[in-house]
């Protein structure tokens, strides 16, 4: 994943959080920490205990963005401990997918087990699914996730945060990936970089992309659906 990418994600998350309830969140804390700190001054009870609880609630803020932040790239992701949140892992053997007569790469994976058509973007920062591909899989959006901004052909809407817990193509396998539940896609799904980024590598020859996750299997030459 490039820096570009990175920049557009993080940029998309920060402009959701006056929408995602967090600015207010924020702005009620520092309120209460301030009145806490007045009362502590004078030595008025419980000023030390409000204002020690509206810097906990701060810095609980803080965590969550950086978390959601850390997780849109692997080099991110590194440094930043999970805090209760899956390892994004991709993983398997090399896969083979041939361009479509359309110029794009598809295929149909299972995401928990249900069957998935997916295109894949890489100038796609996330791996998205539409609203009507989440209700027939029974993909919720996670509790307590930011929602984001997405650059799409109907222009730029907001999206809610999951987490895949298997999403299975070919050799290749991801297991915790977060993805983005967006509106107006229609039945378009796609895999994008945060799940791209996470192989050993990946390349475009003769019209075939090949997908290269760690521990080598034997390649598997993917069918045009």
């Amino acid at each position: 994943m490039d820096e570009s990418q990175i920049i557009e994600a993080v940029s998309g998350v920060i402009a959701e959080v006056p929408r995602s309830g967090l600015l207010i969140a924020t702005i009620a804390a520092v309120l209460v920490g301030w009145v806490g700190a007045i009362m502590a001054g004078r030595d008025m009870a419980f000023g030390r205990f409000i204002r020690g609880a509206s810097t906990m609630v701060l810095g609980g803020i803080l965590i969550l963005v950086v978390l959601q932040l850390s997780r849109f790239d692997p080099r991110l992701e590194m440094a930043v401990p999970q805090v209760g949140l899956p390892e994004q892992v991709v993983e398997g053997g090399e896969t083979r997918i041939p361009m479509a007569r359309d110029g794009h790469f598809w295929l149909q994976a299972e995401v928990n087990g249900e069957p998935v058509n997916f295109m894949i973007d890489t100038g796609a920062t996330l791996t998205a699914l539409s609203d009507r591909t989440a209700s027939r899989i029974g993909l919720e959006p996670r509790p307590g996730g930011l929602p984001i901004r997405l650059n799409t052909a109907n222009g730029t809407i907001s999206a809610k945060v999951a987490t895949v817990e298997e999403l299975r193509f070919g050799n290749v396998a991801a297991r915790g990936l977060d993805a983005v539940i967006a509106p107006n896609l229609g039945d378009t799904n796609v895999i994008g970089m945060n799940l791209l980024s996470r192989l050993k590598s990946w390349r475009v020859e003769d019209n075939t992309l090949i997908l290269v996750p760690n521990n080598p299997q034997p390649a598997v030459e993917w069918s045009e659906s």
